[in-house]
């Protein structure tokens, strides 16, 4: 019977590391057994289980990861000195109420397996959207805005902003910006805007957060 109860929950959460201790229990009872969550918890941590906050993934295509392969090959030989030009920039989208932490159940140093991550797709609108830059130098402004941020928004953002960061950041006027490929960011009237104010953009794969260190750092 014990060695049931060791083996059991782990064989259910490698099919599904999604499954919840009560989901489990239910499982036992349906198996003829009468376990406490607490016996299932332990049993999993005797596995090398523990319940974490799954990390959030993009959903990505064959071709997106090779466009990030190449683009991490293309710049591997970058300069400290160029890396320390460039100023990183991301939006965050508060969506109260779908933000809400998902557990796993995993064995540590399995966080970005595939089956422990909670894959997501790009979304509009929100409660507030907050938009950030940094360098290597420091961080540079914080901007919150209310409701969806559009086009027009977005270059207030960056005529209000940007060139103060770079300039608090001691970045000097040939700096590298760096946005994604969002369409706000790639809109006729924002290209206008950084063309005449000759701002470098860096080129940038798509769905690629896991390239930006701005991304990385909000989810710490």
């Amino acid at each position: 019977m014990v060695l049931h109860l060791h083996l059991s929950p782990a064989v259910e959460v490698k099919k599904n590391p999604k499954i919840t201790v009560a989901e489990l229990q239910r499982c036992s009872r349906e198996m003829g057994e009468s376990c406490r969550k607490s016996t299932i918890t332990a049993a999993l941590h005797q596995s090398g289980l523990y319940g974490r906050v799954a990390r959030r993934k993009p959903l990505l295509s064959a071709k997106h990861m090779k466009a990030h392969m190449e683009f991490a090959k293309k710049h591997l030989k970058d300069s400290r000195m160029v890396r320390n030009k460039i100023l990183w920039s991301d939006e965050k989208i508060e969506l109260f109420g779908l933000n809400s932490k998902r557990y796993v159940w995993r064995k540590p140093g399995t966080a970005h397996h595939l089956s422990n991550t909670v894959l997501t797709v790009k979304r509009g609108g929100g409660s507030i959207m907050l938009w950030a830059c940094f360098s290597a130098a420091g961080t540079g402004r914080l901007v919150a805005t209310e409701g969806k941020m559009n086009v027009a928004k977005y270059r207030d953002i960056l005529d209000e902003n940007l060139l103060q960061s770079a300039q608090d950041l001691r970045l000097g006027r040939r700096f590298t910006f760096q946005q994604d490929n969002d369409p706000k960011h790639t809109a006729k009237i924002t290209k206008k805007w950084l063309h005449k104010n000759s701002v470098t953009v860096l080129e940038w794969p798509s769905r690629s957060p896991d390239l930006n260190p701005m991304s990385i750092s909000g989810e710490t």
